[in-house]
């Protein structure tokens, strides 16, 4: 495949955005620097924290909560205009060995998952808006997985742990979540019927997650008629922990194909009136899973370990209506700079100044970075400039979007702010007009 340099190619965040869904990513909260941060900040509207809101990373201890890592995915969410996804509040897999090796009658056990609901969405109330409330509670012949919570509290958990997530954030979606339900089968009937049997009790389920860990090749031919039968009874449904995996080594045609799958996997979520979204599990191969769970697989997202965008990224850009073809123009690239050249009382000017530093002219570019809380563009010249909560985007006018191999082009821009005026995160640009 060509190699697309990193600050160039379609954003699928703003590609989402125009199709009314959200492209989100699963992200490890150590890793939000540098260029991992950079790209997940930029191309990706939405977060969900892989690991660090699950129950053992928050509650290892009974009563003694570790809130660093969800916190930083959460403040990082809202310091690029992202929306988070919340994972996960019950499960049956990653619970702390206090729960999972202690005995407790079941009216014990009830309390201790509603008070952990109450805590944890609590916390977080105003900032998630979405849930995975119940995740996984599926077996594969569609009954229900005789977990911790099933085995000591029947069906019942389920409507208990989504009245409690409701009470705790009255505004968040709240969402049940599992694999394999993907098209239509044994399991993703046991999932429609469950959903049924919840919304006929009038418990509050806004959602259906499904998390497509596919195989390259095997999109189910269903999928879209599945979504839409869930959709039908009155939930929304998304997309929620998208990879597909290849036997490696990669090669062209398996990297051909994946491009094909990620594009109808994206296709039939906007074919779907409620589809709100799709939510890649990790971006980059060097932050998935899979690799250490199936041994020989792997290269299943979007990115390579070098943070090179793959055909899979165009497949998916593509299906959102990018029209910019498969690879920029051989030579093509930009860069950005961003520089304050005068502050006072609560305003502020910038100037920034887009260098094409390819070897072929640049016909139209795109700058994009996100201010810190309290930072607002008021003015701005020599480009159309818009602000959503923190992220901005800048966009060439008619009169200097070309700009020659090794040229430069500037605009600047007024705001305001509410205390200190710290430099943008995520400052890219993008060719093409």
């Amino acid at each position: 495949m060509g190699v697309l340099p990193l600050a160039d190619g379609p954003v699928l965040r703003d590609l989402a955005d125009a199709r009314g869904i959200t492209y989100g990513t699963a992200v490890t909260a150590s890793k939000l620097t540098g260029t991992y941060g950079e790209l997940a900040g930029a191309q990706f509207g939405s977060v969900t924290p892989g690991n660090e809101m699950k129950w053992a990373s928050v509650e290892p201890t009974r009563g003694s909560y570790s809130w660093s890592g969800a916190d930083r995915v959460v403040d990082f969410a809202a310091a690029h205009g992202q929306k988070v996804r919340g994972h996960t509040l019950v499960w049956h897999s990653q619970l702390p060995s206090w729960l999972t090796g202690g005995s407790f009658p079941p009216g014990e056990l009830r309390t201790l998952m509603t008070d952990h609901i109450a805590v944890e969405a609590g916390r977080y109330k105003g900032r998630v808006d979405h849930w995975d409330v119940v995740n996984e509670p599926m077996n594969e012949d569609g009954s229900l997985r005789r977990s911790l919570w099933y085995e000591q509290l029947g069906e019942s958990y389920l409507a208990d742990a989504f009245r409690a997530a409701r009470a705790a954030d009255p505004d968040a979606k709240l969402y049940v979540n599992d694999y394999n339900t993907d098209g239509l089968g044994a399991k993703s009937d046991g999932l429609y019927n469950l959903v049924k049997r919840l919304l006929a009790q009038g418990v509050p389920i806004d959602g259906v997650g499904f998390q497509a860990h596919l195989i390259v090749g095997q999109v189910p031919s269903t999928l879209e008629a599945n979504l839409k039968r869930f959709a039908d009874l009155g939930v929304d449904v998304a997309i929620t922990e998208l990879d597909i995996r290849m036997a490696l080594p990669a090669t062209d045609a398996k990297l051909a194909q994946q491009k094909s799958d990620f594009t109808k996997v994206t296709t039939a979520c906007l074919a779907v009136a409620r589809c709100v979204g799709v939510t890649v599990w990790g971006f980059t191969d060097s932050d998935s899973w899979i690799p250490s769970t199936f041994p020989g697989q792997g290269a299943a997202t979007p990115y390579d370990e070098n943070f090179v965008p793959k055909p899979a990224h165009t497949g998916i850009a593509e299906a959102l209506g990018w029209t910019g073809g498969g690879d920029p123009p051989p030579g093509s690239s930009c860069s950005v700079t961003y520089t304050v050249q005068n502050e006072w009382g609560n305003g502020f000017t910038a100037a920034l100044t887009v260098r094409n530093t390819g070897t072929v002219p640049l016909d139209g570019w795109t700058a994009t970075w996100s201010y810190g809380v309290g930072q607002q563009v008021t003015q701005a010249w020599n480009a159309t400039v818009t602000q959503a909560a923190t992220r901005v985007t800048a966009v060439n006018l008619a009169y200097n979007g070309t700009i020659p191999a090794g040229g430069s082009v500037s605009f600047g821009l007024n705001g305001s702010r509410s205390g200190t005026n710290p430099p943008p995160t995520g400052l890219l640009c993008t060719t093409g007009s």
